[in-house]
């Protein structure tokens, strides 16, 4: 697992073969996405996938859920957008208000934010104690393992900015009143306590990195970039996976009978 500090965000792609990229891999995450939905190919249901998305405010989370679903049948795709926990919610175990927007044997689920806000913003806030907190690293690595027991492909990203890039969309958000309402004074306040952020993320993707669940750290300050590699991420991943239980990926020849 590379460090914050290690990755490239130098990483660029000229828009052109961006698109190209892009369009190639959407056609291939669709193809796939319809393989796990047992719509076509053998014809099997496929195990459930799950992609999780954590990362800076401004990071590029929306725009990369953004690209990742537009080529798929909204009937077969559930996005799950997660904020403070409610009054009842905390009534229960951290984990419990997850549990319902988790994908069977066939679905797909996108979470933008995830559980992993119990070793993020509720450690840095101050809305776990220590305990709790310290906890939680054992208790989500059990539960990803559990669900990957089940058969679940579980794909996790951090989208990662640098501080400048992070305040030039800031920015550009405050001065365009149709995403102004992107940005928010939490935002502002996140970016004053980044450095105690930093260190959260750290060792959250050092103790819950592991073979069931790996972290994929995306260099966000090329969107286009980022963009392809999120949905080349998510491809690789479910072609491991079905591949490794038995599935034909081969493409079937134009005009046959999985092109209808």
């Amino acid at each position: 697992m590379k460090r914050l500090a290690e990755v490239d965000l130098s990483a660029k792609l000229p828009k052109k073969a961006a698109g190209e990229r892009l369009d190639a891999a959407l056609h291939r995450l669709l193809r796939l996405r319809l393989m796990l939905g047992g719509q076509i190919g053998d014809k099997r249901i496929g195990p459930p996938l799950c992609v999780v998305f954590e990362g800076w405010d401004a990071s590029g989370k929306g725009g990369a859920i953004k690209r990742l679903v537009r080529p798929l049948d909204p009937r077969h795709v559930r996005v799950a957008q997660f904020a403070a926990p409610t009054y009842d919610e905390k009534r229960h175990h951290f984990l419990w208000r997850f549990w319902p927007v988790l994908p069977g044997w066939g679905g797909m689920a996108v979470l933008d934010r995830s559980w992993y806000g119990r070793v993020l913003v509720e450690r840095v806030e101050g809305f776990a104690t220590e305990e709790q907190w310290s906890r939680a690293y054992g208790e989500i690595v059990e539960f990803e393992r559990t669900l990957a027991a089940e058969g679940m492909i579980m794909v996790k990203f951090w989208m990662h900015v640098s501080e400048e890039e992070q305040l030039r969309r800031f920015q550009d958000r405050a001065g365009d009143p149709l995403r102004v309402w992107k940005l928010t004074d939490e935002d502002w306040r996140n970016r004053d306590k980044r450095a105690e952020y930093e260190v959260a993320v750290e060792e959250m993707l050092e103790r819950t990195d592991h073979p069931d669940a790996p972290w994929h750290v995306i260099p966000g300050d090329d969107k286009r970039y980022a963009r392809v590699a999120v949905v080349e991420t998510v491809c690789a991943a479910i072609e491991a996976e079905l591949t490794e239980r038995g599935h034909d990926l081969s493409d079937p020849a134009p005009g046959s009978a999985d092109d209808d």
